[in-house]
């Protein structure tokens, strides 16, 4: 058991690692339920494996559990369906008192986020995530958003949660591919600032790919601890701290926009994609060392995720690639700053990118 703490002035919460944890969530959940009441919000695949253990250790603890069924996959993340959701609530009779649990993926914790956030001008809510990503990632540090027409995560604001409960056992029912997925976020908070966290990935994947149960605690630890320390000190991404947790995001989604937001590439393969292209693209400019670069792509190659446009399966040019790129929520005054990096572990923020020189490099790349 670890229990890691997000150290934020007036807005702080612990996040606790814990195996089997889902089966006695009451007990660390009590002290963040004001009502004896709690509304969990979760989607199909889930509850059909997760709601009803934990519903009925709530229940039994005297907390009665209100729970609302939401279809699975990205495209939940949507007006449409944040609007059903407040309405479910607002029926329900939800106060400003009440806490909303998120049980699920990253989809249901943004949404369920961001209607906690809204809702009443803002109620509690908690995070119990059941994918690797959502564990390691998106469970952490308060992002909420939902979707948009022009890109992904555009509509949303920083919501921290109350508290973060997190059973790596719960791990065992996902799937190969989504396990691979949330395994590239683990891998990135290596490339960021860690190159021996990078190693132990290196040494440790097959273990953790094939669910052994102390590699996936370290891995989690580890990884929730590195962005709990960012967040930390980049609450709100003022500084450009935080913007280093989003290593292989701006070209991962440029791929997700380009394949539709859909299951041709989930989030983790377009991040792992991406990581490669910002390693790569490093070379190019002269920051990065050919091998560095090398040695990324192989680790996710073996790893089983895509490592290029190939891998990902996105065959579009680098001028349409560039053009999902304005959407970025880091534009400022028409400047993308950039993830890139010097090495392994060695991250930094460049804001002199020539997107034109993005979109040639894509056209170029593999």
């Amino acid at each position: 058991m670890n229990r890691i703490s997000v150290d934020l002035a007036g807005n702080g919460y612990d996040i606790l690692v814990d195996s089997g944890s889902l089966y006695a969530a009451a007990a660390p959940l009590r002290p963040h339920i004001h009502n004896d009441r709690v509304f969990l919000i979760t989607d199909t695949n889930v509850a059909a494996k997760w709601l009803e253990p934990l519903q009925t250790g709530l229940q039994k603890s005297g907390i009665k559990v209100i729970s609302h069924i939401l279809p699975a996959g990205e495209q939940t993340k949507s007006w449409a369906v944040l609007e059903q959701l407040t309405d479910w609530l607002l029926d329900e009779g939800a106060e400003r008192s009440d806490t909303l649990i998120a049980l699920g993926g990253g989809v249901i914790g943004d949404l369920t986020g961001f209607a906690a956030s809204i809702l009443k001008r803002g109620c509690h809510f908690i995070q119990i995530p059941t994918s690797l990503l959502a564990q390691v990632d998106s469970s952490v540090g308060g992002k909420t958003a939902i979707n948009s027409r022009a890109g992904k995560n555009l509509i949303g604001r920083f919501n921290q949660p109350k508290f973060v409960l997190i059973d790596p056992l719960v791990l065992a029912s996902l799937s190969d591919r989504e396990l691979r997925a949330g395994y590239a976020e683990v891998v990135k908070y290596g490339l960021i600032n860690n190159a021996p966290f990078f190693e132990w990935c290196e040494e440790n994947a097959t273990a953790l790919l094939n669910r052994d149960p102390d590699a996936l605690s370290y891995a989690i630890t580890q990884s929730v601890q590195a962005k709990a320390g960012i967040v930390a000190e980049d609450e709100k991404e003022l500084s450009g701290r935080r913007a280093l947790l989003n290593l292989g995001h701006t070209f991962g989604h440029a791929l997700e926009a380009e394949t539709g937001y859909s299951s041709r590439l989930v989030h983790g393969e377009a991040v792992a994609a991406g990581m490669a292209l910002a390693f790569h693209y490093s070379v190019k400019r002269g920051h990065c060392d050919e091998a560095e670069a090398r040695r990324v792509e192989s680790h996710l190659k073996n790893s089983g995720l895509p490592h290029s446009l190939k891998s990902a399966s996105v065959s579009a040019s680098g001028e349409r690639l560039v053009q999902h790129m304005l959407h970025d929520k880091k534009m400022t005054a028409g400047n993308l700053p950039f993830l890139l990096a010097t090495g392994i572990g060695q991250t930094f923020l460049a804001d002199d990118v020539d997107l034109q020189d993005v979109a040639a490099f894509l056209d170029q790349a593999e």
